[in-house]
């Protein structure tokens, strides 16, 4: 399985809480949280033992050399397919690495006082902080019944426990409940069981809920947009190089990043996903590959001296989401001070929705490297999902403002929480918030365009025309002629 992040299985505060988060938060490393500090002679012994994450419901035990994850609910604890073995004991630093079952690389590091920890995983983040359990629970020890009725329960009660976006979606659950459990026997077939919870799910038209039953994928879009797939990647490229690149589009990261010149002085970066750069897939190679992108799209000529670009337009129409932290690389490209990005918060109390934990924040930070730090124009829409509507919102803190051109993105920001059921399904749900300085989020709406201009549509494919795309480069143009 992939990491936790965004897309992976299928294509807010109070007034007072986010003065303390605009006024708190002071600059640390790039894509990183402030955290108190930890003595360096713990021993990395002391992780030893069963955690219980702060949110997300998950239980890790870590014996020696290996670790191993439980998804739990009020009524269940299954056993993940997530487990690893240690990447090094890291006893200096009171930490261990452990490497997973597909190559994620997961850091635990013990707290200040005994029975703290957290947990850090490399295509994430946000650390998910865990507290130290007496043992782990006798249920997560027992097998559990692969029946219709146990599938549902436990579908019901991850997402009761998780989702944070049921009022503001107009979705009772309890009565989602009451309509679909009597529909669920001990003869409910594997296909019935589906269509019951595509049911269930449907009303949210939420993209990052859905179920995969071996082939079979269930999602659904917010209505008027198009989930983003590799046949419309393939046309909107299309369209954008037949209509207005005078230039051929040079790509890297198995065609997910490109980059063409445009007249003027202006720059063309095209950005399909954060993810899916190499394979077969790690976070590590994925970051590796980004970096020799970016080494080659901004070079000294592109940032420095009488040559250097003018204005850049940043095309995510469409993307397809993938790691928060290829977004903040990108963007630790496109300034040359700091800026916060956005926290993070993840719902921690399964009785109450609007409980959650602590905001982490992230900062974006200059790269060391060549950077870009002038007019930006940004295209996007409602396939422009997750990671890409990330990477939106922490660069609208930047300066200059980077203009926002298309329709409003998909309004889906969360890394997705995923669990497997006992016969076998995975599903995955939201349950974090990315704010703004002011504790806002763009959950559901999506990000507003200032410039509101349809993007991708069947009349522009058929005619060749980009509107937004010529309409950026006006903008570009008039910045670019300013004394």
């Amino acid at each position: 399985m992939e990491p936790m992040i965004k897309h992976k299985r299928f294509a807010a505060l109070t007034a007072t809480s986010a003065l303390v988060l605009a006024g708190a938060c002071a600059p640390a490393a790039e894509g990183s949280v402030t955290l108190a500090a930890r003595p360096a002679s713990i021993n990395s012994s002391l992780l030893n033992g069963a955690w219980l994450t702060d949110g997300y419901g998950t239980i890790v035990v870590i014996t020696g050399h290996t670790m191993q994850t439980y998804d739990t609910t009020a009524i269940s604890c299954l056993r993940n397919d997530l487990a690893g073995t240690a990447a090094g004991s890291g006893a200096s630093r009171g930490s261990r690495r452990f490497t997973d079952n597909d190559g994620t690389v997961s850091t635990f590091t013990a707290g200040a006082r005994p029975g703290q920890a957290r947990w850090h995983i490399d295509a994430n983040l946000s650390d998910r902080i865990l507290r130290r359990l007496p043992r782990l629970p006798a249920r997560c020890t027992r097998p559990t019944p692969d029946t219709p009725a146990e599938a549902f329960e436990i579908f019901w009660h991850t997402m009761a426990e998780n989702y944070p976006f049921f009022a503001r979606r107009g979705v009772s659950w309890p009565r989602v409940y009451r309509t679909y459990r009597p529909r669920v026997t001990a003869h409910t077939t594997r296909t019935q069981l589906l269509a019951i919870f595509a049911d269930m799910i449907r009303p949210l038209h939420d993209e990052h809920v859905g179920i995969v039953a071996g082939q079979t994928v269930v999602a659904f879009d917010r209505p008027g947009t198009v989930i983003p797939t590799p046949q419309l990647d393939a046309r909107a490229r299309a369209l954008v190089e037949r209509a207005d690149l005078q230039h051929a589009l040079r790509t890297w990261c198995r065609g997910r990043i490109g980059y063409a010149s445009l007249p003027g002085h202006l720059g063309y970066l095209r950005i399909s996903g954060f993810t899916g750069y190499t394979e077969p897939y790690s976070f590590a190679a994925n970051a590796a590959a980004l970096r020799h992108a970016l080494d080659a799209i901004f070079t000294t000529a592109r940032t420095a001296g009488p040559g250097r670009l003018r204005g850049l337009v940043i095309d995510l129409r469409p993307n397809g989401g993938g790691g928060d932290p290829l977004g903040l690389a990108i963007a630790a490209r496109l300034t040359g001070r700091t800026f916060f990005g956005y926290a993070k918060q993840a719902r921690n109390d399964p009785a109450r929705p609007g409980r959650f934990t602590a905001p982490q924040p992230f900062w974006v930070r200059p790269a060391r490297a060549p950077r870009y730090t002038g007019p930006v124009v940004i295209l996007a829409g409602g396939s422009t999902v997750s990671a890409g509507e990330t990477f939106t919102q922490a660069m609208l803190q930047r300066t200059p403002r980077p203009v926002l051109i298309g329709e409003n993105t998909q309004g889906v920001f969360s890394d997705l929480l995923t669990r497997q059921l006992p016969n076998g399904w995975w599903f995955g749900l939201p349950n974090e918030e990315y704010l703004t300085p002011s504790g806002r989020t763009y959950d559901i709406t999506g990000i507003a365009p200032a410039v509101r201009i349809p993007v991708l549509t069947a009349g522009q494919f058929a005619a060749g025309r980009d509107p937004a795309f010529r309409a950026a480069v006006a903008i570009l143009d008039r910045a670019r002629s300013r004394p």
